[in-house]
């Protein structure tokens, strides 16, 4: 029997997932499948491999683990070209591996949350097969095709004729000319992957009961790639000039007029058929705070929490591969104040994250990754995250204080963003490889998708798996940053993260409690690295009443992201106030209203 028809198990849902809002109250762990853990000895990760590090997750107590695509896929895009969205990649396992995750991870208390990609999917999708046979083909409604523009001197299909000035994430053209039927069909990422039409109804409803299975198979929820960009403007006109002739995509379609109306009917149709309480997340590129609002508040049934990227484009000056500019302290904790101010405030509510698998390493990014500073900077970077208002996500490998890889050669990546991004820059004149490293080393996506370092015996994979994996190890296995050097180590990153978790569930003053940035301001800031004094102090104060499930009015998280010690005010470290949480031995500490150097402290007050 196809495993695709087969009768559903018996629902699985993970202990208490009825229980309203239970997404707000632990913390997600993102799980990269083919960079996790391989089984199999093929040199990719998967399910089973998953299976046999349930208890890390469970040791590190995260109450949701969010994975990364695991369905059918060419792999053009690494698992986010989607060719069936009812079934599992066959490197990652079977469908039966899946049901023994999730009944693994429910055992456990812990739920599972899917990537699902539905702006677009993959060229090799059957839909997208019937809709590219012919123009008169019913499914033909199901992308989106146009014809080319008349230009003259120029053929149809010809760079240049493309329907709009439109570009794709992934560098060049967002259209793709088919010479079978004569018409280009759109492609806000890879030409692997075109563009669901969601102004058909017909569309919308596959997608709607392709999640309902999930959802019946035990699923707790989605985390919805880019659907923010589903909803596509009336006419698709040009977009404002980027270069090489082209304009950008992603100004026109970025919260598109139907985006709210979609996520609404997919409410309606999908979750509120259900009597157990789900989470799903949008990952919403652009989004502004007000759109950010109208989205998470409950009270407009759209979803849960967005994914925004502010924060992460901070030091970006043009091109994300542009080396990046010095980023002031001041900027990102403004930033994530302001997100709090004008959406977890006025009744919303904020993802909380510094990487993913699209993100580099934030010990590399904002923290200090020389050996001598790393672990410290890592936990002060994981403190001040998670005082924050919103749900905290941990990236695989965050938990130890992964750091960037040292690349040198273009045949080191695998991202086919860097690919594209190179010889696209070679072909008109932009830079070589060698000059363009500096950029795309800092930035590119394959710094998160280096293999989970289990031991540090990099020279046979680091305990990722037998044979040699698809994707470097990362040196930096061999110097600590692995798992069995930290899990039950005083003293270890990881160690930290499980303390500041726990912490979580028994200080209801970090999830429910008001939120105020107490510093650095403006005045204060300078660009990293090197700065030291209050510009490098970064303080945020939760309070409540004391008596609700905490014995105090006030928690404040404190951290000083440089090398040289500084002393504190009152405002900022109250006198006779309890050190709940530090990132350095007791022995270790700068001393009251001192903190040495990258040293992170959480008060009650």
């Amino acid at each position: 029997m196809n495993d695709n028809l087969r009768p559903m198990p018996p629902l699985a849902h993970a202990p208490g997932a009825d229980q309203p809002d239970w997404w707000k109250n632990g913390v997600v762990y993102q799980i990269y499948p083919r960079s996790f853990a391989d089984a199999n000895g093929d040199g990719i990760g998967d399910l089973r491999g998953i299976i046999n590090h349930v208890d890390h997750l469970a040791a590190l107590g995260i109450q949701t683990v969010w994975l990364s695509p695991i369905y059918p896929s060419p792999q053009d895009d690494n698992g986010y070209d989607i060719a069936n969205y009812r079934d599992i990649e066959p490197m990652f396992g079977t469908l039966d591996d899946f049901d023994e995750l999730i009944e693994k991870l429910h055992a456990h208390g812990i739920r599972l949350v899917m990537d699902l990609v539905v702006n677009h999917s993959s060229d090799e999708h059957e839909w997208f097969r019937e809709s590219r046979s012919s123009r008169e083909n019913p499914k033909r409604d199901w992308y989106i095709w146009r014809d080319a523009r008349e230009v003259e001197g120029l053929k149809p299909g010809e760079r240049g004729t493309e329907p709009n000035n439109w570009d794709s994430a992934f560098s060049g053209p967002g259209w793709q000319w088919d010479e079978e039927t004569e018409q280009f069909y759109l492609h806000m990422f890879s030409r692997k992957q075109p563009d669901l039409n969601w102004e058909n109804p017909e569309v919308r409803e596959a997608v709607y009961d392709m999640m309902r299975w999930w959802l019946d198979r035990g699923v707790d929820g989605f985390r919805m790639d880019v659907i923010n960009l589903i909803s596509k403007p009336e006419g698709l006109p040009d977009g404002p000039p980027t270069q090489d002739g082209l304009g950008s995509a992603f100004a026109m379609v970025m919260t598109g007029p139907r985006f709210h109306e979609f996520m609404q009917e997919m409410r309606r149709e999908v979750f509120d058929r259900y009597p157990k309480t789900f989470v799903n997340v949008g990952e919403t590129p652009g989004i502004t705070t007000h759109d950010a609002l109208l989205t998470s508040t409950p009270s407009r049934g759209e979803l849960e929490m967005v994914f925004q990227f502010e924060h992460v484009g901070l030091e970006h000056e043009g091109h994300k591969f542009n080396p990046s500019r010095p980023l002031p302290l001041h900027e990102l904790a403004g930033n994530l104040a302001r997100w709090d101010r004008e959406v977890a405030e006025e009744g919303g509510w904020n993802s909380l994250y510094f990487e993913n698998h699209d993100q580099p390493r934030s010990v590399s990014r904002w923290g200090d990754d020389d050996p001598a500073w790393r672990v410290r900077s890592a936990k002060a970077l994981a403190g001040m995250l998670h005082a924050h208002r919103g749900t905290p996500y941990v990236y695989q490998g965050q938990e130890i204080g992964q750091v960037n890889f040292p690349w040198e050669r273009l045949e080191q990546f695998r991202d086919i963003e860097v690919l594209n991004y190179v010889r696209e820059s070679e072909q008109f004149g932009h830079g070589s490889f060698e000059e363009l490293l500096p950029g795309i080393s800092d930035m590119n996506r394959d710094n998160a998708r280096t293999p989970m370092p289990w031991t540090a015996a990099v020279d046979s994979g680091a305990g990722f798996g037998e044979s040699e994996p698809w994707i470097a190890v990362n040196p930096s296995a061999a110097e600590g940053v692995n798992a069995a050097d930290q899990v039950g180590v005083e003293g270890s990153v990881f160690e930290f993260y499980r303390a500041l978790i726990a912490l979580r569930k028994s200080e209801p003053l970090l999830v429910s409690g008001g939120f105020e940035l107490l510093g650095p301001v403006e005045s204060m800031g300078e660009g990293l690295p090197g700065q030291s004094g209050l510009s490098r102090v970064w303080a945020v104060r939760r309070s409540g009443t004391a008596g609700e499930g905490s014995d105090a009015s006030s928690l404040i998280a404190v951290a000083n992201f440089s090398r040289e010690a500084v002393e504190l005010s009152s405002d900022v470290w109250p006198e006779g106030a309890e050190v709940v949480l530090s990132n350095v031995a007791e022995g270790e500490r700068a001393g009251e209203q001192k903190l040495g150097g990258w040293e992170f402290a959480l008060l009650k007050a």
